[in-house]
């Protein structure tokens, strides 16, 4: 008889009716490396043998310890088994099941009874009825809160694979009785709450063994308890305040996870009988399941495989016909509460995924088709009646040479083949010349027909050669597209067909392709001078726009510090005279000049009437300033000084010009480049007044007396003479700004500015965001998205201060095909819906902030209301066809939204080929230009959209996926990062990778 020492872990087993498979159990662990165990064992009401086989083990073998009970169940049988156990450390071992003889050797230095509790975990494999041994099955990794997300979701280990400290099992209550399955997932839902540390052993040492008639096989009781385990876990992230809020975050919703268990028993299970509605009836709620299609669709063919035993998923393809009918009962369910469409993307997703195990077996599951082609045996493929999707994958010498994923249109031919291998898979060098082909006739009388139209050619050196030699190999491929077999109904004609006649009902192509932005001016002829650029600048009047508010404001605090009694004053740089005028108004007599002749010429004009003005053309900085002034007023034009040693010069010449006890006024803006810490404009000018006062206030002669400081500029009154303790008034400036003027200022502390981004940085992605509305009000269940005005003037003022600098559709088209490294930080801005509020909120916010953006249209929703809102609420507002032929005059670009905002997913084939068309067609015909892009609604892609919309003459697309876009990305498929309204100001910073920066 084996004596037991003190054990270092206890095993709990309950038996029920296992006298067939329990003294295998135990012999697993007589065979551990170490032997310092004990199993409690419980036989829980058996009717068999049981008992029986129970004793005769044990009595050879005292660490085996037999328990007896009334049939209660397995929770509490094992929570009886716990309470005779004497080990630190427990396993919970089914009486079917077994062990590597390594396990506790593995196991036991792992586990631990610490602070925080350590529970050691490993991989299992299931072991089919047959004796077959299944894949292997590894747990995911569940450190931190990702123990809490998973286990709120699924129970995510297996129950013989995890070693845990009995002190955490008994100060949890043990398993949960009431629970007739899920009682090891509820129990590690509460380890993982409790705060346990769950780490993970990389070694397969567990194996369970399926029968049809085990304890947890009844689907009415795994659901009905994942229900139980699924709310409670809820209850549990509420108190701990955990997030649950969809897939992009990785937590999943309780209803999300009870449909998981739900798909996942009724594929496992694969009973004819099964009432699937009765069972889906049991759920508190039927979830939207759109953003989880991957996820079911795995989950799905996990249960699947577990169910009928298959080794890999391309074993699933020979019993096809076994599962079929379950599979698409089961989408029929989920459809029936999702985004429309999102059915079609778990069939499209299960079959990819049954595919990719095995690239030469062809199938067809429900509208999607799989095709398996190897080159050298071409020949006709039908399309099943169903499919409108088409997986092909070609093969030559059983090696995989491409694939393409895209729109079903007909039978596919020899020659639809051959175009699909050459022009989507790019594989051409793949595909056999004539020899083997029954149609080498034809193909040889096409391919010498192109030979001889080179026949001229004369090949004096290896370069053209090397050229001659692509020529004939690509005429030989065209060749052998030309004659290869096809019929009105294959593929391509039935695609061409379809396409001719959408063409016919669509209005005639615009006639203006091309227009000219705003941005884009016309080149001006270099400038040779100083004075030749100012006449340039004035070649329009007021250039600066002297008389916005801003300016006006301005104007009005430089004369608030002009001193009473000043007789005689000089205005250096007065431009066309619109201050001059009013400066006249304060003094005895003025002298204004300017460089520029022309602006002289209408400041006369405008003081015409002043008798007290005098105007003259002067250079200051080459020239004398008029000496003996009361007042000098010099504004605007110091920052144009080309250093800081001329800017001394001019200071010195105007010091010495003024009277003693006279006055210098200068007014000028904050620059970044001069004062980075601040608010300030970002012209490239040197510097600006903080340079400019320090050098002024060096003048010996000048005194600073009284300033005006406001956020973007500061007027000084220096005097020259003695002064008491200078005066500061901090005032406002005047607003509203135009958007010339704001769309230069970079607002708060230090960033990065957009030029010395531009030299120093080059990034592989791009972040898209995607807003909707920019508005304070709306329907609460649509908060998400709608960003308040000011909210979104903060988010642009952030990215303009770290040197964002906007792409439209049509450059980041270029950019991301390139290939090549984007410099600085580009950012892509995009509006989706065209709502009213875009005009009337968003677009002044992005003109002041330097940026454009991409909107896109529900082109048959335009001037109307967003009725696809209409259950939540009052639908919003959409912006009219002159407003947003106005918008795209000032430089805002325009895509398609489709027409009537249906998913793309759930149209069919012509469906949305048509409305793709005539959507674009809507929008070229009243904008008078191109229009290549488009913005799926709700996100809503699939295997067929891409190729559809190519064929409608798009060239980018985007999604919903949320991502920076890479050059990996099908253009047709762009991630877009969503800009939610629910978030606090911090998250977008933390959205643009750049967490804690100063946002507002």
């Amino acid at each position: 008889m084996v004596i037991a020492a003190t054990p270092d872990i206890s095993f709990l087993i309950p038996a029920y009716n296992a006298a067939d498979t329990l003294a295998e159990c135990l012999a697993s662990l007589q065979q551990q490396s170490r032997s310092n165990w004990q199993a409690v064992v419980v036989d829980d009401g058996s009717t068999d043998r049981t008992w029986e086989v129970l004793e005769s083990i044990a009595k050879t073998d005292s660490r085996i310890l037999p328990a007896r009970q009334p049939n209660a169940g397995a929770a509490a049988a094992r929570n009886h088994a716990a309470r005779l156990t004497v080990a630190p450390l427990l396993c919970m071992l089914d009486a079917d099941d077994w062990l590597d003889p390594t396990f506790i050797e593995n196991m036991q230095p792992v586990a631990g009874d610490s602070s925080p509790a350590a529970i050691a975990y490993c991989a299992f494999r299931r072991v089919a009825p047959d004796g077959r041994l299944m894949q292997v099955e590894q747990p995911p990794i569940l450190t931190g809160d990702v123990a809490k997300r998973e286990f709120s979701s699924f129970c995510a280990l297996a129950i013989h694979t995890v070693v845990f400290p009995r002190s955490l099992f008994e100060l949890l209550g043990g398993m949960d009785e009431t629970l007739q399955t899920c009682e090891d997932w509820d129990l590690w839902l509460r380890m993982a709450f409790s705060g346990a540390e769950f780490r993970r052993v990389d070694k397969c040492l567990a194996f369970y063994r399926m029968k049809a008639d085990s304890l947890s096989g009844d689907p009415i009781k795994m659901v009905r308890d994942a229900i139980r385990v699924t709310s409670k876990a809820q209850a549990l992230q509420t108190q701990q305040g955990l997030s649950a809020e969809g897939p992009e975050t990785g937590w999943i919703t309780p209803a999300v996870s009870q449909l998981r268990m739900l798909t996942w028993v009724v594929a496992a299970k694969l009973d004819p009988t099964l009432d699937i509605a009765a069972l889906a009836a049991l759920l508190p709620e039927m979830p939207d399941a759109a953003g989880y299609e991957n996820f079911l669709a795995g989950v799905i063919l996990h249960g699947l495989q577990t169910g009928l035993s298959t080794d890999g998923a391309d074993d699933l393809i020979d019993v096809i016909d076994k599962w079929r009918p379950t599979f698409l009962l089961l989408i029929q369910l989920i459809q029936k509460r999702s985004l429309p469409g999102t059915g079609r993307k778990i069939i499209e997703a299960a079959s990819w995924h049954i595919s990719a195990a095995n690239r030469l077996r062809s199938f067809t599951l429900g509208n999607v088709q799989v095709v398996s082609a190897a080159l050298e045996t071409l020949s006709r493929i039908p399309k099943a009646e169903s499919a409108d999707t088409l997986i092909m994958h070609a093969l030559s010498g059983g090696q995989h040479v491409g694939s393409f994923v895209g729109p079903f249109w007909g039978d596919l031919s020899i020659r639809a083949q051959i175009r699909l291998i050459m022009h989507e898979m790019q594989a051409e060098e793949h595909l056999q010349m004539p020899p083997t082909l029954v149609y080498i006739s034809s193909w040889t009388r096409e391919a010498v027909r192109g030979y001889r139209a080179f026949g001229g050619l004369i090949i004096r050196n290896g370069q053209r050669r090397g050229r001659l030699e692509r020529i004939l190999v690509r005429i030989g491929r065209n060749a052998l597209l030309a004659c290869a077999p096809s019929d009105e109904q294959d593929n391509d004609a039935r695609r061409s067909d379809m396409l001719q006649n959408l063409q016919r009902g669509l209005a005639p192509r615009f006639r203006n392709p091309t227009r000219l932005r705003p941005d884009e001016k016309k080149g001006a002829a270099p400038v040779q001078s100083e004075e030749e650029y100012w006449e340039h600048i004035f070649e329009r009047s007021d250039p600066w726009n002297y008389v916005s508010v801003y300016e006006q404001v301005k104007y009005a605090q430089t004369l608030s510090l002009i001193p009473e009694g000043i007789e005689k004053a000089l205005e250096l740089a007065c431009a066309e005279g619109i201050f001059t005028e009013k400066l006249a108004q304060k003094v005895g007599r003025v002298t204004a000049t300017d460089i520029s002749q022309r602006a002289i010429d209408r400041a006369v004009e405008r003081c015409r009437d002043h008798g007290n003005v005098e105007l003259r053309v002067l250079d200051f900085v080459k020239g004398d300033v008029p000496p003996e002034q009361d007042l000098i007023v010099c504004s605007e034009v110091l920052y144009y000084m080309k250093d800081e040693e001329m800017l001394a010069a001019v200071c010195q010449k105007m010091a010495a010009a003024v009277k003693p006890n006279g006055y210098l006024i200068t007014a000028h803006a904050h620059i970044r480049r001069d004062e980075p810490n601040r608010t300030g404009f970002d012209w490239d000018n040197p510097f600006g007044v903080g340079t400019i006062k320090q050098l002024l206030a060096a003048q010996p002669e000048l005194a600073l007396e009284d300033t005006i400081e406001t956020e973007l500029y500061a007027i000084h009154r220096f005097r020259k003479g003695p002064v008491a303790d200078p005066v500061l008034r901090v005032e406002r400036h005047g607003t509203p700004l135009d958007a010339d003027v704001a769309k230069h200022i970079i607002w708060g502390p230090a960033g990065t500015e957009r030029g010395a981004a531009w030299t120093t940085e080059v990034t592989t992605s791009v972040p898209i965001l995607m807003y909707h509305r920019i508005a304070e009000q709306g329907p609460a269940a649509l908060e998400r998205f709608r960003t308040p005005p000011e909210i979104f003037r903060k988010q642009m003022q952030f990215l303009r201060r770290q040197g964002f600098y906007t792409v439209t559709a049509q450059t980041l088209a270029g950019l991301l095909r390139s290939g090549k490294p984007i410099q600085g930080r580009p950012v892509m801005l995009t509006f989706d819906d065209a709502y009213s509020d875009f005009l009337e909120d968003a677009f002044p916010i992005l003109a002041e902030n330097d940026f454009s953006a991409d909107v896109f249209v529900v082109t048959d929703k335009v001037g109307g209301r967003s009725d696809w809102d209409s259950a939540y609420g009052e639908p919003a507002p959409l912006m009219s066809w002159s407003h947003i032929h106005e918008l795209h005059q000032k430089g805002i670009s325009f895509g398609s939204h489709l027409a009537s905002h249906t998913p793309a997913s759930a149209m069919d084939n012509e469906a949305l080929l048509a409305e793709a068309m005539r959507s674009r067609n809507a929008l070229q015909s009243r904008l008078g230009s191109s229009v290549e892009s488009i913005a799926l609604p709700y996100g809503g892609t699939d295997f067929r959209v891409p190729g559809i919309l190519a064929l409608a003459g798009y060239g980018i697309g985007f999604t919903t996926r949320p991502a920076k876009a890479t050059f990996s990305d099908n253009l047709f498929g762009l991630p877009r990062l969503e800009v939610r309204g629910d978030r606090p100001l911090e998250a977008f910073a933390e959205l643009m990778g750049l967490p804690g920066a100063y946002i507002g």
